[in-house]
């Protein structure tokens, strides 16, 4: 069976992007096709300025979130990065493999990293290893399929490279993975910023839906979207970037193609009016999920505690093996 793994970073609120552009696909299919895991990564948390409450509050917020959009712990394996220590333990071996010049050249470091020196921050290390920590992540679990949005693609081939590195220097010990992606909202953009993605760590918060944004805070987002110039409806993301968001946004709510929603519509009110419905339609039982669940943390701890039990016996095989072929001593 075809595994795959996944993961979302708790460094904010999981938005509609994360939810259009991977959640639902992982809800609705792959943990039905496939031995699928999925992973609040906390671990990738730590590679800027944090508040170490917040990271925690936000990690069970999405583990909750996972949950109430349709995963199911009988049918995937949901857990927390940093409760199955294979992930650390294959990270230092990856880190080995890896080279100094191809993590620099990773396009989140370069602009994470000049982001952080403008502002007057140093950059920590682990923003440039934690490619190699997240190809751990995947390399751990044997996994077949990376479901991705298009930011993350650059990281999955380098996790291939050294995936096949590895194999040729220390003997065939990885199963070399690929990435996939949703045809349509691979990428939501910001509804403000229409040429940048729906990020859920950004500091300006108007072009952001959350999740658990109330229906009428999603309606006032949506109606207060950046458009374009011109009144004609058209699906163009070079020229039109604010309507093509608008109508990606709507075909992937609706199941339908943004080029053929174009012409339906003959004004911008009318297309943001539509939108922001589908919108509020297709969260509103995430939402109600995750009230249920918020109130019965017990259950959410014991998903979060059998996940981890179940991903730990699928790691710690293959790290052994890497730690065998790399040429450490084994524990007696």
């Amino acid at each position: 069976m075809t595994r795959i793994f996944s993961g979302v970073k708790p460094t904010g609120h999981l938005t509609l992007g994360n939810y259009l552009g991977a959640v639902r696909r992982w809800a609705e299919t792959d943990q039905h096709r496939a031995d699928a895991l999925f992973c609040v990564v906390d671990l990738h948390a730590l590679t800027v300025e944090h508040d170490p409450a917040r990271v925690r509050r936000l990690s069970r917020q999405a583990a909750t979130l996972l949950l109430a959009a349709g995963l199911d712990p009988a049918l995937c394996t949901v857990f927390v990065q940093s409760h199955v220590d294979e992930h650390a333990r294959l990270s230092y071996v990856m880190e080995c493999t890896a080279t100094d010049g191809e993590l620099r050249r990773m396009i989140q470091y370069k602009e994470k990293s000049a982001r952080a020196r403008a502002a007057g921050e140093s950059v920590r290390l682990s923003l440039l290893t934690y490619p190699v920590l997240m190809a751990a992540d995947i390399l751990a679990y044997g996994t077949d399929e990376v479901p991705v949005g298009d930011d993350q693609t650059q990281h999955v081939e380098l996790t291939r490279d050294l995936a096949v590195r590895f194999n040729q220097r220390y003997g065939h010990t990885f199963v070399v993975p690929k990435a996939t992606r949703p045809e349509v909202a691979a990428r939501v953009m910001d509804l403000q910023e229409p040429t940048s993605k729906m990020g859920k760590s950004h500091a300006a918060t108007a072009g952001i839906v959350y999740l658990l944004d109330e229906p009428e805070v999603v309606r006032k987002k949506i109606m207060r979207a950046v458009t374009d110039s011109g009144r004609e409806v058209e699906y163009d993301r070079e020229e039109r970037p604010g309507v093509a968001n608008l109508l990606d946004v709507l075909a992937a709510c609706e199941g339908g193609n943004p080029e053929e929603l174009a012409g339906v519509y003959e004004s911008y009110g009318a297309l943001k009016k539509d939108t922001a419905e589908a919108v509020v339609e297709l969260l509103r039982p995430v939402r109600e999920r995750h009230a249920e669940l918020a109130a019965d943390p017990g259950y959410v701890d014991q998903v979060l505690r059998e996940g981890a039990e179940r991903a730990r016996g699928m790691a710690r095989p293959t790290v052994d093996a890497a730690y065998r072929a790399i040429g450490l001593l084994p524990a007696g």
